[in-house]
This record gives C-alpha cells, structure tokens and sequence, in this order.
C-alpha cells in the first residue's frame, strides 16, 4: 500500500498529457494531518531543477500538506519561466485542496531543458486532486505516474505496532547520489517533532539511497520528502523511526538497482577493513563506478585486477600488500597479488558480491551498482527521442 499504508494519507496517478504516450504523468500525495510535519534531503547538484529550488524554500518551514509530482518533463533548465510554472503548480494545488502555496512541494522528472506545458500541468492537478483517495490503487497509481525509463512501479512499506511508513519511488538512469538521485515520497503515521523526522529521514538516506551508484550521474532533479500525520497517535523514538525508515528506503533503493536501465547484473561492492566509514563509501563507490569494472561485470569476468585498480586510485587510505578481493565467494586475490581458481568464480547469475577488504582499520560500507550493457547504452543514446 506503500504511502497511503500510514494513516492520514491519500494519493493519486493519473494521464495529465504531459507525456506523448499517453502514460500516467502526474501524481499527488496528500496529508490530511492531524499534523503536518516534513522533512526533505535534496540534489547537491549546483544546476538545480525549478521544482527543487521551489520545494527548498517549502521546505524551510518543516511543515507540508502535499506534494505534486509530474514526469514527462524535469523543468529543469528552464530559467524564470520553469521557475514560475513549479509556483503556478503549488498555487493550483493549494486552490483545489484548499491549502496555502506554501504547503505544497513540487516534485518533477524528464527531459531537461523543456518547458512543461502549463495549462496541461494545472488541469492535470485538478484531475488528480478529484479522485485522491487512500486505497492501495491510489498508492500504486501515484507510483506509477512518476515513472520515466522506469518498467516497474516502485513501493515499500513497513509496519510497526501502532504505526507504519510508506514509500515510492522512481528511478532507474541518472543515479549517482550526493543524497538520493530519483524522486521519492516517504509516509508515516507517527507524531513526531520536524527534528525527529528530518534526523531518521537523513539517517535513513544515508546508507540506503547514498549508497545506490548505477551510473556516475547525478540528477538536477534529485528529491526525497517524508512527510507525518501523527494520525496514529504512536510517538516512536528516533532510532525507531530511523529503522523504519531506513528498511523502506533500502527496499526502494533495491528495487531501483533491479529495475536500473540495461541492468543485466545487480552488484554489490563491500568494502571492509578501511581506515574508516567514509574510505569504505570512497573505495566502494570508486570501484562501483569503474567502467572497466562494469563491463566485466557485463560479460559475466571475475577480473579483479580491475577491482584492484579502481581501489587503488581512489581517494582512500590504502596498502596494496594488505588487499584482498573476493568474487562471490571466492578468494582471487591475497595481500594485493593473485590467489585461488578465477574460473571458480561464477558470475553467471544476476547477483554478484564483490567483497574488497582493505586490511587497515574498522570501516565498511557497501555500495549497490550494476554492470555497463549494450542496452544501457542504446536507451540513454536515445532518450532524447
């Protein structure tokens, strides 16, 4: 049921036209309280989309009764005139549910450089706001409105006694975070100051969709907003609410890694013995991104000397005579030279675990990648069209 799982919320997908195919495009997530509470982690990429520079200064006030989100079109790029159409949106929003402008995010992902068509956006608004409702259709329907090269629509949820947390997301291309790159709505039920949330919604992205690294490309776009009613009543703590939290947000993010574009491998680098947390995210990300290390990911080639490679110019601590690399399960490197049967090592299969233990300290950290295909490259070379 994803985000209307949580008391006090309703949402709605439906075909604005923004998009030629015809395809659900817009989405509302709505909060009827009894609280308001929000929290949001943003893009670090200084081009920022209109949305997000809209929904940043919404977001100053820790409160939020809704969030607009559209595909079809970034409005990213698009100067004054994006900056308005994102405004008009929140205005049309508040009008028909009854709200200030200033209680409403806007979410938006597409094409960049596009001007969305506004009236088709402010009708589309309108449509949306007529059928809200809190069915577990509602939740899908908002999940699959905001889906770009995405070919699944993405939910979680988790459930506690008492309360819960809800959540979509898309995402499948333009993923390297410098926070959490897709666009994501969090729901919870829980009452809970806007510090507690902003701290189990940070805490959360940091090891679910931080650690999520398809393609070394970071969106304009980038927006995760978690929103509580306090409808239940529950007053959970934050390390409850960060646990929670944390579970549906690792869900999306695995579901995104699945779903990612050309994905024929879902790999995941651990990194163990660094000098510390951040080496390991440094180390594991470096070799996440190798696009050496991706394609032989592709062509099924536990060649980790290409591991051993990207762990050794990234911008960490480390001692090639202490490193150790291993490839689902198998031990093919040993105090940095060769060791055990490469052909021992299956990579067959979709899933591959490549574990790069350092040798110097306590930190770990794993991130979640893919492999470089024939068809990631074919989509995005197309994209445009």
């Amino acid at each position: 049921m994803s985000v209307v799982a949580p008391q006090g919320f309703r949402a709605a997908g439906i075909a604005a036209g923004l998009k030629v195919s015809g395809k659900p495009d817009l989405a509302l997530v709505v909060n009827d309280g009894p609280e308001q509470t929000a929290a949001a982690v943003f893009t670090r990429n200084k081009v920022k989309a209109a949305p997000v520079l809209w929904s940043q200064q919404v977001l100053t006030t820790g409160t939020l009764r809704a969030v607009v989100l559209n595909s079809g079109g970034a409005n990213a790029c698009t100067g004054p005139e994006g900056f308005q159409t994102a405004h008009a949106t929140a205005e049309k929003a508040a009008e028909v549910l009854g709200v200030g402008a200033i209680d409403v995010a806007i979410c938006s992902t597409g094409l960049i450089g596009a001007q969305l068509p506004r009236d088709v956006l402010l009708a589309g608004v309108e449509k949306a706001a007529a059928s809200l409702d809190a069915s577990p259709e509602s939740g899908l329907a908002a999940a699959t409105a905001i889906m770009t090269t995405d070919t699944v629509a993405k939910q979680a949820v988790a459930v506690r006694e008492g309360w819960s947390v809800g959540g979509i997301t898309k995402g499948a291309g333009m993923i390297a975070p410098s926070m959490a790159t897709m666009l994501s709505v969090l729901t919870t039920d829980a009452a809970v100051s806007a510090e507690t949330l902003d701290s189990a919604l940070r805490a959360a992205v940091r090891v679910s969709f931080d650690r999520l690294d398809v393609d070394g490309s970071m969106s304009t776009n980038d927006t995760v907003i978690a929103m509580a009613s306090g409808a239940s009543g529950a007053a959970p703590s934050v390390a409850e609410l960060t646990v929670a939290f944390t579970e549906v947000a690792k869900s999306l993010a695995a579901q995104m890694q699945a779903d990612a574009e050309g994905v024929t491998k879902r790999a995941t680098i651990r990194v163990t013995g660094a000098a510390s947390e951040d080496d390991a995210v440094t180390v594991a990300r470096t070799v996440a991104r190798d696009s050496l290390v991706k394609t032989a990911l592709f062509g099924s080639d536990p060649n980790w000397g290409r591991i051993a490679a990207a762990a050794g110019y990234a911008d960490a601590e480390l001692d090639p005579d202490s490193l150790d690399i291993t490839i689902n399960g198998v031990l093919l490197c040993r105090g940095g030279v060769a060791a055990g049967d490469r052909s021992l090592a299956d990579l067959s299969g979709e899933d591959v675990l490549v574990v790069v233990a350092l040798g110097i300290g306590g930190g770990e950290a794993e991130i979640l990648t893919t492999d470089l295909s024939h068809a990631y490259v074919e989509e995005n070379s197309a994209y445009s069209s």
